[in-house]
């Protein structure tokens, strides 16, 4: 899909456990009935935590933070040593879609496109797919597909694809591409954070030995990242960005295990999305002026 998409869009971005910040604020967006968006971007846990509020089933994927993630099925060092998946993505999304489902007909009643970012595993290249809802599942999952933590990626149609983050973490730039003007973006790092360039890179090209499109991607995924922040704080002309953060302080990390810091990420999130939306309001009645 690559038409224009209308000026306003929201981006969430990923990583992992520390998503549940950006699930907290799309709850109190929820509550709120605040939905002024014409478009959608989620990369990895940001994808899923935008289908439970497209699908609007809030505290959905709190659930799945604070209690499917936390598991041992989910997350095994042992069962990777042996050479089986870290990550087992597969019982995880076979298990929250029988016991927590998706509201498949929420999501197919609305109509703004929702698109979610992914990389071609055979050539480390960017995707933005706007699956319908019967092919969404997948569609997350493979977002979501970490390179080495989840070995093999995830079959959509004629391509194999692996977390979107690894090309693309914060599509900024493909959404002002296609015509947004006005964005808000949930992060789920710190305002100050900067990515840090890989500190072994032979390990990296090892364990990614089978899939060699990968390595150059995995190994400058912090460029992308670092220039997408500077985008940020200086757009485009005509071009305005909302961008909500977690605190300095905040407590979470990638894989982090411990229900309580994630209860404590998720109300730092519900808190922000009061202050998310007036600054989205300051912000459309600034371009209001600007335009009068």
């Amino acid at each position: 899909m690559t038409e224009q998409i209308g000026p306003r869009a929201l981006i969430v971005e990923g990583g992992a456990m520390r998503g549940v910040f950006s699930c907290g604020i799309l709850d109190r967006f929820l509550a709120e009935n605040f939905s002024p968006f014409d478009s959608f971007w989620g990369v990895s846990a940001g994808a899923s935590n935008l289908a439970a509020y497209l699908a609007q089933m809030p505290k959905r994927n709190l659930r799945i933070y604070t209690d499917y993630s936390l598991r041992k099925e989910f997350l095994s060092p042992w069962r990777w040593l042996r050479g089986h998946d870290f990550m087992d993505l597969d019982w995880m999304w076979r298990i929250t879609l029988k016991e927590l489902g998706i509201d498949k007909a929420a999501l197919a009643a609305d109509p703004r496109p929702f698109f979610l970012g992914v990389t071609r595993q055979d050539t480390g290249e960017a995707a933005y797919l706007c699956p319908d809802v019967d092919a969404l599942a997948e569609t997350m999952k493979a977002s979501s597909a970490l390179p080495i933590l989840y070995r093999n990626g995830v079959q959509l149609a004629q391509h194999r694809y692996v977390d979107g983050g690894i090309s693309d973490a914060i599509p900024v730039a493909k959404a002002i591409a296609q015509g947004a003007t006005q964005i808000m973006v949930l992060r789920s790092r710190p305002a100050s954070y900067r990515k840090s360039a890989n500190q072994a890179p032979q390990l990296m090209r090892h364990l990614l030995r089978k899939t060699p499109a990968l390595i150059t991607p995995m190994l400058t995924r912090h460029e992308r990242y670092n220039q997408t922040i500077e985008l940020m704080q200086q757009p485009p002309a005509g071009v305005t960005i909302v961008e909500i953060c977690p605190p300095e302080d905040f407590p979470l990390e990638r894989l982090s295990q411990k229900r309580s810091p994630l209860e404590q990420g998720y109300d730092m999130g519900y808190a922000c999305g009061q202050m998310a939306m007036e600054q989205w309001q300051q912000l459309v009645e600034q371009q209001a002026k600007q335009q009068a």
